[in-house]
């Protein structure tokens, strides 16, 4: 394999990533869609993902992905849409084989698609260690941490043969500690972050790099809508002991995306305002 990096590569100092096609999973709403808005600002062409053309329109955010992709075109950079479920893994390959079509190899894979989301598509009514449905825990399994592998193991290949590419998998606090309830989704999430270390090493003789960003609680529309919240914490002011915004979980994963992180691989990069302090 060349180890000739690509024409659009930009300088080791630069953030700008005019030139590289990025994927987002889940981002026709919340914090996906934030992500794409601080890829495009970056200069990325973007993808758009989710699992239906109406899932925008769940939590009010838009009427549907076409409204999402026509306003975020307006930005300056290439974009479309594509709609598929993330654990299907002929729909997966059909999303990757049109955005290939259409824009060219992906360089910057987001696997944010995923949350406490059980068999019904709500959050599971039994949601404790050992009163969860078998089906409810194996649909919030499948749609976190199997999504975020089949989406791995479709586009990181032409990354490794490319020898150039970044992946950014969407942990959670929740994933680092014991917690009750949200069982099931903090197993999967610590099963996302677990699998981009191994990930990690398998592609790092292969210039690909692989991370993830462990948001803790986020004002997004479905924590807003889903969550009873705590006022105090819902201010921007100065103080760390608050929840995050959608924006401050986006930069994180942006530096992860460009050049200015082009030696780190296999991190886990939690961004909670030091709520945990823990090491691991």
């Amino acid at each position: 394999m060349s180890q000739t990096a690509p024409a659009s590569a930009k300088p080791a100092s630069s953030l700008d990533l005019s030139g590289q096609v990025a994927i987002v999973t889940g981002s026709g709403r919340g914090l996906g869609r934030t992500i794409i808005e601080a890829l495009i600002d970056l200069g990325a062409d973007v993808v758009i993902h989710d699992i239906s053309e109406e899932a925008p329109a769940q939590y009010g955010e838009d009427a549907n992905l076409t409204a999402v992709a026509a306003k975020l075109a307006d930005r300056g950079t290439r974009t479309m849409s594509v709609t598929g479920d993330i654990t299907d893994e002929a729909a997966v390959k059909r999303m990757v084989d049109a955005v290939n079509e259409r824009l060219g190899p992906i360089s910057i894979l987001v696997n944010c698609a995923g949350g406490d989301i059980g068999a019904a598509g709500t959050k599971p009514a039994k949601n404790g260690a050992l009163d969860i449905s078998l089906e409810d825990a194996r649909a919030v399994m499948e749609r976190n941490f199997i999504g975020t592998m089949m989406m791995c193991r479709a586009i990181c290949p032409g990354m490794a043969e490319r020898n150039h590419g970044s992946v950014i998998n969407v942990g959670s606090l929740n994933g680092h500690m014991g917690v009750s309830p949200e069982v099931i989704y903090a197993c999967a999430k610590a099963a996302i972050v677990h699998y981009t270390r191994c990930l990690a090493l398998e592609m790092r003789p292969l210039g690909v790099r692989v991370n993830a960003v462990s948001p803790g609680p986020t004002k997004s529309a479905r924590f807003l809508a889903t969550r009873t919240t705590d006022a105090k914490m819902m201010d921007e002011g100065p103080s760390l002991d608050r929840y995050a915004s959608p924006a401050e979980i986006a930069d994180a994963v942006a530096f992860l995306a460009s050049p200015k992180s082009r030696f780190v691989s296999g991190q886990i990069l939690r961004v909670d305002g030091a709520a945990s302090l823990f090491a691991a």
